[in-house]
């Protein structure tokens, strides 16, 4: 163990995988980040704990970086005081770039739909220096409202986007708590519910479809919507007894990648622990690449939708010790960083990666835990490496965005919202 002169330990940490779990998933020829080094110092955040942080080196060129300007602040407390401060300073620059960027009919990205605008609209909702009786979040408040549909739905005129869309008016309008918008949400959490894949589409619990939810009625469903249907239900205040949950969860343990759970062909024998996109057709994976395993290819786990299942298995109301809870988050050990999406080929580890936080943020803080433990034994305090990693990518404006646009992630009223949106899972606003 070495020392710097001021005192602080130093200790040496690397990419946050186990070499040899990777290799028994075949990633460590995927994966050369795997193995390089650097000495960091540790930074208590506890009077307690020392956690040093595994920082791996970004998948993303230089040249395609965000600019910043300055290194994260030495943000340690015992009592988590300045981590906080930070965390509610980096928000607040996002609101304040969000507040300059709204579009005159009050959204943004409107021509799209009224996704965006209820993502950012909740993240300016949920940030003090803002809060819901700000005129930008009436404004915006009342253009997304336009759009309910006589289905009860709030979703584009093309309806592509069903799900989804509504289900972020959910949860922006949960933030809300005004009685005012009771029927909004009534016939939302109703829209949501027989947009799921049931009886009611005449699919039985031995479909592959069952209990899930996709874009729009008619389309095939996926654990990204289905996650994101639940978090609004959830967050909209549905009892944890109602059928949803339970139908859901058939679903979205078709997508984990374990045998000893999952009844679906693709995921014979698997021990990955993680999730895909979908079981739908054999099973889907946005991480293109498989995996070899014990000679077999099977379909590639990676972050976003690890972190997607695992949350919706504890809203679901699985206990921690379940077995596939267990299977999650030892998944969630083996893969730990914050520097790309776990998981995901070289080449696309940057997509998707502020959706990634913002599921990797309402996951950990639906967990309870403060601390982490990967599979090589370090401790990872999350919140800390949230804000430090959310620091380092924020721009000179307080926006985020990623060079890697896909999932419109190069549009940074999304993108900044996700950030805002994470942090605010990590630090709730002090009532």
């Amino acid at each position: 163990m070495k020392r710097n002169r001021a005192g602080r330990m130093l200790v040496a940490t690397g990419a946050a995988r186990d070499v040899t779990a990777d290799a028994r998933v075949g990633n460590v020829a995927a994966d050369p980040r795997v193995g390089r080094r650097r000495w960091t110092a540790l930074r208590p955040i506890s009077a307690l704990l020392v956690l040093a942080a595994a920082l791996p080196v970004s998948a993303q060129p230089a040249a395609t970086q965000p600019q910043v300007s300055q290194e994260p602040p030495h943000v340690s407390s015992p009592d988590g005081a300045s981590l906080r401060a930070e965390a509610r300073r980096l928000a607040a620059r996002g609101a304040e770039y969000l507040l300059s960027a709204q579009e005159k009919d009050g959204g943004w990205g409107a021509d799209k739909g009224p996704g965006i605008t209820a993502l950012a609209l909740k993240a300016l909702i949920q940030e003090p220096s803002v809060g819901l009786k700000h005129a930008a979040v009436r404004r915006g408040v009342e253009l997304i409202l336009k759009s309910q549909r006589e289905d009860g739905g709030i979703y584009s005129a093309e309806g592509l986007l069903k799900n989804y869309e509504s289900s972020v008016v959910l949860s922006m309008l949960a933030v809300l708590k005004d009685p005012a918008y009771a029927k909004q949400t009534a016939a939302l959490q109703k829209f949501l519910k027989d947009n799921q894949w049931d009886e009611g589409e005449g699919k039985s619990p031995d479909d592959a479809w069952y209990g899930g939810a996709g874009y729009g009625h008619g389309k095939r469903p996926d654990l990204s919507n289905t996650q994101m249907m639940l978090e609004a239900l959830r967050d909209s205040g549905l009892p944890k007894d109602d059928p949803v949950y339970k139908k859901a969860l058939v679903f979205i343990q078709r997508c984990q990648m374990l045998g000893e759970t999952n009844d679906q062909p693709f995921a014979k024998g698997a021990t990955q622990g993680g999730f895909i996109y979908s079981p739908v057709n054999g099973g889907e994976s946005k991480a293109t690449e498989t995996v070899d395993v014990e000679g077999r290819a099977e379909l590639r786990c990676y972050g976003t939708m690890t972190y997607a299942g695992f949350k919706s298995m504890l809203y679901c109301g699985l206990p921690r010790d379940d077995a596939r809870v267990k299977a999650a988050l030892d998944w969630i050990r083996r893969y730990w960083t914050l520097e790309y999406n776990p998981n995901m080929p070289e080449k696309q580890s940057r997509e998707g990666l502020f959706y990634y936080y913002h599921v990797f943020a309402r996951a950990l803080d639906a967990l309870g835990e403060p601390v982490i433990e990967d599979r090589a034994g370090r401790l990872h305090a999350w919140r800390q490496e949230l804000v430090e990693r959310l620091h380092k990518l924020q721009r000179d404006d307080g926006s985020w965005v990623n060079e890697a646009d896909r999932w419109m992630e190069g549009a940074p009223a999304l993108t900044t919202a996700y950030a805002m949106l994470a942090l605010e899972a990590a630090f709730p606003a002090e009532k």
